[in-house]
């Protein structure tokens, strides 16, 4: 036998005579004449070389030859149906893959979203990357991921943000500093204090940085810290103060307090980032829509900003 004579709509048009035991009735739900389904068999059975079909009790019945083919040709176009099946999940961004490059503090918040996320489309693989600001600014120049997550998203003509959650960075001390329940601080009163802070490029330190100049202060004693976690740690140890975000702050249970100086919490948000020359495969466009539905059940509804409804739209 050449299988290059058959086709599927052969192997289709025998495996609906074989079911149904009649070429009339095959013909019907096929949407065929009746001498169109003879000629397939026969033209099916020239190319196989041997009897096919044959009548018991009134009905057409598979030969010997004829079932091994029809077991043959139910496999063929059961998996091709299980492939037709996967393009339209892939297309509905029912099942496929995502990466997502994250910065470090995104880790308090992106679990809960992916943990839901994961629930409504288990068949969608999602891979993070997380790591400083710097690590994942180099991603999104080499394209690595598909979308990101950033608090100051990269500049440039390539880059698309939306806004997805408040992000505010509160001002932090150990639980018995003197400034501890007092009211109407002001910055000036706690200037000259030692304050922790990130590397150079990470968002809290540019957003800090900013504020600063903007109020025309400087800092008088630093200490780098390149890790929030060991800012936290080191602030409720009494090695000083910082600036860190309240999500953060809302993970952990190791003592700090939050100093009310006029001008905090500085506001801060989440950004959703991807490149304008990157395709986003229906994955990663379910993700979107799927933050834009329903981060309101994933996370604190305090963080949640007004504009999220239409974030789908501000990725097409």
């Amino acid at each position: 036998m050449d299988v290059r004579q058959l086709s599927f709509r052969l192997l289709q048009v025998y495996v609906q005579v074989v079911r149904l035991g009649s070429v009339t009735a095959a013909a019907k739900l096929l949407h065929l004449t009746q001498p169109t389904v003879s000629l397939q068999l026969k033209k099916l059975t020239e190319t196989v070389g041997a009897p096919l079909l044959e009548y018991q009790a009134q009905q057409l019945h598979p030969t010997h030859v004829g079932l091994e083919l029809y077991q043959a040709a139910c496999d063929v176009l059961g998996r091709f149906d299980d492939f037709q099946s996967f393009l339209c999940e892939e297309r509905d961004g029912n099942t496929g893959q995502i990466s997502l490059g994250i910065v470090t503090t995104a880790k308090y918040v992106i679990p809960q979203i992916l943990g839901a996320f994961y629930r409504a489309y288990p068949k969608i693989t999602v891979t993070v990357n997380v790591g400083n600001r710097a690590h994942i600014l180099s991603r999104f120049e080499r394209q690595q991921d598909d979308l990101y997550l950033f608090s100051h998203p990269p500049a440039g003509h390539t880059m698309q943000a939306a806004r997805i959650l408040k992000n505010p960075l509160q001002l932090i001390a150990p639980p018995d500093h003197w400034a501890v329940g007092q009211a109407d601080l002001t910055f000036s009163q706690v200037q000259q204090e030692r304050f922790l802070i990130r590397e150079p490029g990470s968002a809290t330190r540019l957003m800090f940085e900013s504020w600063l100049s903007s109020q025309g202060f400087g800092l008088v004693q630093t200490m780098q810290i390149e890790s929030n976690e060991a800012i936290r740690l080191s602030v409720a140890a009494g090695l000083g103060l910082s600036v860190i975000s309240a999500h953060t702050l809302g993970q952990q249970p190791q003592p700090c307090a939050v100093l009310p100086v006029a001008g905090f919490p500085l506001e801060s948000h989440w950004y959703l980032v991807r490149r304008k020359d990157r395709r986003l495969d229906a994955a990663a466009r379910q993700l979107i829509r799927f933050i834009g539905e329903h981060l309101a059940d994933c996370v604190d509804p305090r963080w949640m900003v007004p504009d999220l409804a239409d974030l789908h739209l501000k990725f097409d």
